[in-house]
């Protein structure tokens, strides 16, 4: 089976209520979507979101690397000799990891309905010998667990978010916080009181502190005995030495997200212990033929990693969902994008209900039909 055509198109979504974090304030995903289409017709979907405050990439940039340079460069390739497609696009353009994201999950799909399987099982059996039988516990009862996000506002406004989505049947809330030490402790103890002990707080700072603020912060948070799960990304993403030293002075762990983009930065973070856990990103990793070598150290090292994503709709999250379901290393899922949205556009895919993720043994990511215009960028 080979590449025949890869086309673009875009696909705008409104969020239930906005989206904010100490980087940004958004109010619905606007995201590029691919489509490749192999020489007998069946079709695979990918999708970027322009997250430029993160991972650099706007909408105009996406849409270059893949019509200029990642296109060109894997169509007419042969579908079963996908690590030479992958290696292809590396070389083709550096860095722009949301477009080799999408490319990349379209052709992951694409490679499962060829092979007439669920991506999470051709990711079980891909794997080397001695990790094969490493699904987590949920793929086994055929669904996972996700948290889902409450954006930092005014402590009333979130303690109500709270409120509702506990309302709603969740039981892990992701609390963003990063805009100031003090009110985030005031924050976090607002929900914690108002929801009890029972519910689980993941706390994102997203950057928002300075390592000497994080450390302060945090120990804050434990000496209220607020029981935070974990905090995320409690400095900024450059500051390898400021993420270490918050690491090694608070007792609660310190989930790495920003700081991870590659293989090279996982193994700096686990090794020189920066941080307890890794949070991968499809957009951040460039797509999951990346992810999975940083899934291999995790495994390894036998350090725990998330799977989140950015504000990204349900074919990008669906991939995030078949790699969640197929490591062992992956403990904890951030993949509320959907949930987050006011409508599902699309057909197919994992069933969403509340926190649960339902998978199915549809081939591929699932997804079936994406109302999208498309536009070809390249044909064989």
């Amino acid at each position: 089976m080979k590449i025949q055509e890869i086309a673009l198109g875009t696909i705008r979504i409104p969020l239930v209520t906005p989206f904010r974090t100490a980087l940004r304030t958004v109010d619905s995903i606007n995201d590029l979507i691919v489509k490749i289409t192999a020489d007998d017709g069946s079709v695979g979907f990918g999708e970027a979101p322009p997250t430029a405050v993160i991972t650099g990439d706007t909408k105009e940039s996406i849409e270059a690397a893949i019509r200029g340079y990642l296109a060109p460069a894997v169509v007419g390739m042969e579908l079963l000799d996908l690590d030479e497609i992958m290696r292809r696009m590396e070389k083709a353009i550096a860095k722009n990891t949301s477009a080799k994201a999408a490319v990349d999950i379209a052709l992951y799909d694409l490679y499962a309905k060829m092979l007439g399987k669920p991506l999470y099982r051709v990711l079980v059996e891909d794997a080397v010998e001695n990790l094969k039988d490493t699904c987590i516990s949920a793929n086994k009862e055929g669904e996972l667990e996700t948290d889902i996000t409450i954006s930092v506002d005014e402590t009333e406004k979130m303690v109500s978010d709270s409120l509702r989505a506990v309302a709603d049947g969740f039981g892990i809330l992701k609390v963003k916080v990063g805009k100031g030490g003090e009110k985030d402790v005031e924050r976090v103890r607002a929900i914690r009181q108002a929801v009890g002990p029972d519910v689980t707080l993941r706390v994102d700072a997203n950057q928002g502190w300075t390592k000497e603020e994080a450390i302060a912060t945090i120990r804050a948070m434990e000496d209220a005995g607020l029981g935070i799960e974990l905090v995320e990304q409690p400095v900024s993403y450059h500051d390898f030495h400021g993420l270490q030293s918050v690491t090694k002075a608070v007792d609660t762990p310190i989930l790495a997200d920003e700081s991870v983009f590659s293989y090279e930065d996982a193994q700096r973070i686990i090794e020189e212990h920066a941080a307890d856990l890794i949070n991968i990103k499809l957009m951040k990793t460039g797509g999951i033929h990346q992810a999975l070598r940083i899934c291999d150290l995790a495994d390894r090292y036998q350090v725990k990693c998330m799977v989140g994503c950015m504000l990204e709709s349900k074919v990008s999250v669906s991939a995030g969902v078949h790699l969640a379901a197929a490591r062992n290393c992956i403990t904890m899922a951030d993949l509320d994008g959907p949930s987050l949205c006011a409508e599902d556009p699309y057909e197919g895919g994992p069933v969403y209900r509340g926190p649960k993720i339902l998978l199915n043994e549809a081939s591929g990511i699932g997804i079936t039909r994406v109302p999208v215009e498309f536009a070809c960028v390249a044909r064989a």
